[in-house]
């Protein structure tokens, strides 16, 4: 008999059937928005891609513009020789640039200049405007900002001379760029070199002359469609037939502003197929922001067959489809063979259900009771674990009967050997402490105690800290039974006190004494001499070269000598000495006398022997020596709170002396720091209140016998201290940085007196000035030079800077090429005081100096000092075979100056002419018109003393 075939589908069949069929189709949806989302992905992707190159290409041009704007920016005169020099490889580099310009800022008065100028470069040239008709003359016009540079003229010999004051697109981007300082782009324009062309655009950058006034702007002429095209070709994107890319000169996609596009753009750019599966990825539009202008970029896809990019998602649709047949099938034949199952497991089930019941709430109830007392043993075990703490009875004798807690793993002493003992006899020092004998009288008051603190030695024989805390136990009757309470180990945390308490009184990096415990040691100290009677020295010792370490070498290596010093002081000094590190390289020395070992001078030397020793750096040895200054208490003028003072001032008079030495304080000393300080105060008022004057002391042509300049020679006029010699405060204004603002006065004023008197007639003089090693090392040294000069008028040639060689013998290089910018500026250089520095032959040839001048300490015995003689018939050789001028200072007798005129000396100045004298007696010997004696009658030659 055939089987009967169901009438109808099952529930479960059913379900089965339209969970899979809306499952499959489900899943369908979804992956093909997963493939929707990685082909946008991947859209994205090479859409950024075009977007950042077409950036690049943007900053490129920028970059180009920059660097040709700095070629005009700097000042100084640009041949077109230079700018087509500049320019061609740039041109190479960057074939989208029509055009280097430069637009040049013209009055109309001065049109017929500028035509003739250009008209040299191309004959024929004339000022041109771009008209709707082409191009034709400039009609006369106030101003006209014309193209006076053109690379490459090639091709663009048109633009040259063209007016661009009527350009919308190039004025309003060059008063953009003027305004925010950076450079800017113009709208398109039609070039008058290609009218046809439309995708082209000017960027813009503003020149300006040293009172800020624009004198014109730089410009680089760019194909636009050019641009974009090598930008993506230099990124290998610009071969895609897939993907299409449009670039428009603003924000929207203006027809007319468009630059570039190789393919379909904006809504024509869509995919063919869109609808409910298909969400949209096919556009991107970004807007970016270059030279002032927002610039859209638009990326669209080409459209793709559905099928090529769905496999996946079809794929799934059909087999989900093919799989919900099949178990739908399944699921209608089994559903009928569980109807008949389900009825004998629902008599089964009820019947096991009522007896499981029951079982299962005992079952509960039983594991509820089990969690909870394992929750209760856990919490009991991790407070035990996590606690510090012992605990500990004692009995009515105070002898330990119970500890607990761990005792022996915490606190590293086994619990049998305290049993049976009081406190105090395993803790032997206790009552010798205060704390201890406190603790002791509120036993025996039967009061409670807290944190008692207190030291022993474990069974390792290390040293540890415990805390204690305690209350009295008393019986029925008060009769006290015992103590109990409970202990913990606080080692870490009184050794963390420590060392807080060392790092602040001991210095971080060589680990002395620092200020604060200087200060008790030296309270100590003093009250030590005053008990025995016996003096103590305090030593301030301080590095002589570590400046020069800590530049040459890197402060690293400054560190490293500062904690040799450091142990080399300690090695030198007894135990019950003090050394310290008072701050930067200076350390402190706190020497006491005792009976058997007597303060001497020796002690100071041999502490900076032991500094003197030298001291390997990397692989660079080095030799550092110290300045010291000693006090000595009791000593007159010297009390006790002013001893590192007193030292510190004896310090600076060993510096002063030549550093490598020692000093003793004495009185004097601080008188001399008083007048310093005093000096230092009025010296900064000084030029406020018109203080300073300067004298002049001519320089005298030995041939002619005619003053031929003057050294200008600063003083300063006190009200109170009268006629200040420079040897009172030039050296104070040098330390203090004062002498910047003093020498910049005496630099302007002696040009200004300069130049008064060659506008009063006078003779055409040359002034000398000192420069001192803070101007020299000023940063606006040259900008001041030339400031000086255009404010006073005067004629570079008439001003001599006299500088010294110490200036610039630290550092050759820069030297050199400063002296060579000064030399530019037209002025002359001489050397001061030559031969009593360095005298180094090479920074004579490798200098642009003009004048050697011998120092007055030659000078002085030049007719009976054979050597000094020597000396200056050298100088006077070696200075004209160099083809320098030579003066003579210091020059007082007439014998000095016969001598000086026989070995061919150029010039002096001295006494035995004129010593520095005021403007106005200055002014009074060029008005009398004195002049050196005639040479006498050279004499015999006479035999120098050897």
């Amino acid at each position: 008999m055939p089987r009967r075939l169901p009438r109808s589908l099952t529930l479960a069949a059913a379900l089965t059937l339209g969970g899979g069929m809306a499952a499959s189709f489900g899943l369908f949806i979804g992956v093909s928005h997963l493939e929707y989302d990685n082909m946008a992905l991947a859209f994205g992707q090479r859409a950024d891609q075009r977007v950042a190159a077409v950036r690049q290409g943007m900053g490129q041009a920028f970059e180009v513009l920059a660097v040709t704007n700095q070629l005009f920016s700097r000042g100084e005169p640009v041949s077109r020789e230079r700018f087509a020099d500049f320019t061609s490889a740039l041109l190479e580099r960057h074939r989208f640039i029509q055009a280097f310009n430069f637009h040049r800022v013209v009055p109309g008065n001065e049109r017929a200049l500028i035509e003739a100028e250009l008209q040299r470069v191309r004959p024929g040239t004339i000022l041109t405007e771009m008209t709707p008709v082409g191009l034709v003359p400039a009609p006369l016009r106030t101003r006209y900002h014309v193209i006076e540079y053109v690379e490459p003229m090639a091709g663009n010999e048109v633009a040259l001379g063209l007016n661009l004051s009527h350009n919308a697109a190039v004025m309003d981007a060059l008063e953009l760029a003027r305004s925010t300082g950076q450079p800017a782009a113009s709208s398109l324009f039609a070039l008058a070199q290609a009218p046809r062309s439309q995708a082209s655009f000017d960027l813009v950058q503003p020149v300006f002359d040293k009172q800020g006034v624009m004198r014109g702007n730089t410009a680089v002429v760019l194909r636009g469609k050019e641009l974009v095209r090598e930008s993506l070709a230099a990124a290998g994107l610009l071969d895609g037939s897939d993907i299409f890319v449009a670039v428009y000169a603003s924000d929207h996609a203006d027809p007319a502003a468009l630059l570039f596009s190789n393919g379909p753009t904006s809504n024509a750019s869509r995919h063919e197929f869109a609808g409910w599966l298909r969400p949209d990825h096919g556009m991107q539009n970004t807007i970016l922001h270059a030279g002032g202008r927002s610039w859209r970029v638009e990326v669209a896809a080409a459209p793709r067959p559905f099928l090529a990019d769905h496999l996946a998602s079809l794929s799934l649709l059909f087999g989900g489809i093919l799989v919900t047949l099949m178990g739908t099938a399944f699921v209608q034949s089994a559903g009928e063979r569980a109807r008949k199952v389900q009825q004998l497991v629902r008599q089964r089930t009820s019947e096991l259900r009522r007896s499981n019941r029951q079982l299962i709430d005992d079952m509960i109830a039983r594991e509820r009771a089990e969690k909870a007392l394992l929750h209760s043993e856990q919490r009991f075990r991790q407070l035990v674990s996590m606690s510090s703490d012992w605990y500990w009875e004692q009995d009515a004798e105070l002898r330990f009967t119970m500890i607990t807690g761990g005792f022996t793993e915490k606190s590293g002493v086994a619990v049998q050997g305290l049993i049976g003992k009081t406190r105090w006899e395993y803790v032997p020092g206790l009552l010798d402490s205060e704390s201890g004998r406190a603790h002791l009288a509120k036993m025996q008051a039967r009061e409670a105690f807290n944190n008692l603190e207190y030291q022993i030695v474990d069974d390792d024989g290390n040293a540890r800290w415990f805390c204690v805390n305690g209350e009295p136990v008393f019986d029925e009757t008060g009769a006290l039974t015992g103590y109990r309470g409970t202990g913990s180990d606080i080692t870490e945390r009184k050794l963390t006190e420590q060392r807080v308490h060392h790092v602040a009184q001991h210095d971080v990096l060589t680990g002395l004494p620092n200020r604060s415990l200087l200060q008790d040691r030296l309270s100590q100290s003093i009250a030590f001499a005053s008990r025995s009677e016996r003096p103590v020295w305090v030593m301030l010792i301080d590095l002589d070269r570590f400046k020069f370490v800590n530049d040459s070498m890197g402060h690293k290596a400054g560190d490293v000598l500062l904690v040799t010093v450091a142990a080399r002081l300690r090695a030198a000094l007894r135990d019950a000495d003090t050394v310290a590190r008072l701050s930067g390289d200076e350390f402190v020395v706190i020497l006491n006398e005792h009976a058997d070992e007597p303060l001497s001078p020796a002690v100071v030397q041999r502490i900076m022997d032991a500094v003197a020793q030298p001291v390997m750096l990397g692989n660079k040895e080095f030799f550092v020596t110290c300045s010291v200054g000693v006090a000595v208490f009791p000593t007159e003028g010297t009390l006790s709170e002013n001893l590192i003072e007193h030292a510190d001032i004896a310090m600076y008079r060993a510096k002063k002396l030549g550093r490598n030495n020692f000093q003793f304080f004495t009185p004097s000393m601080n008188d001399e720091a008083m007048e310093r300080v005093r000096i230092e105060g009025a010296l900064r008022n000084a030029l406020e209140r018109d203080e300073f004057v300067l004298h002049y002391q001519p320089q005298v042509d030995m041939k002619t016998g005619q003053i031929v300049g003057m050294e200008a020679l600063i003083r300063w006029n006190h009200p109170e201290l009268g006629m200040v010699p420079p040897g009172r405060f030039v050296g104070v204004a040098e330390e203090t940085g004062l002498i910047v603002p003093i020498g910049a006065w005496v630099m302007r004023t002696a040009c200004a007196q300069n130049k008064a008197w060659q506008v009063a007639g006078y003779p055409r003089l040359r002034v000398a000035v000192n420069l001192s090693a803070r101007q020299f090392g000023a940063a606006n040294l040259m900008a001041s030079l030339e400031a000086t000069l255009q404010e006073t008028g005067l004629d570079a040639a008439c001003l001599e800077i006299e500088l010294t060689e110490s200036l610039f013998m630290s550092d050759v290089t820069p030297a050199v090429e400063l002296l060579h910018r000064m030399k530019a500026l037209g002025v002359n250089l001489s050397i001061d005081d030559f031969g009593t520095g360095y005298s180094s032959f090479s920074y004579l040839s490798r200098f642009p100096i003009d004048v050697l001048k011998i120092d007055r300490s030659f000078v002085a015995d030049i007719t009976h000092d054979a050597n000094d003689a020597a000396i200056v018939t050298s100088i006077i050789a070696l200075a004209h075979n160099l083809k320098l001028a030579v003066i003579a200072e210091g020059v007082e007798t007439l014998a000095q100056l016969d001598y000086l005129r026989s070995h061919g000396c150029d010039e002096m100045q001295g006494y035995y002419f004129s010593k520095p004298v005021p403007a106005d007696q200055f002014e009074a010997l060029l008005a009398e018109g004195r002049c050196l004696p005639a040479p006498t009658p050279s004499p015999a030659p006479e035999t120098l003393p050897a």
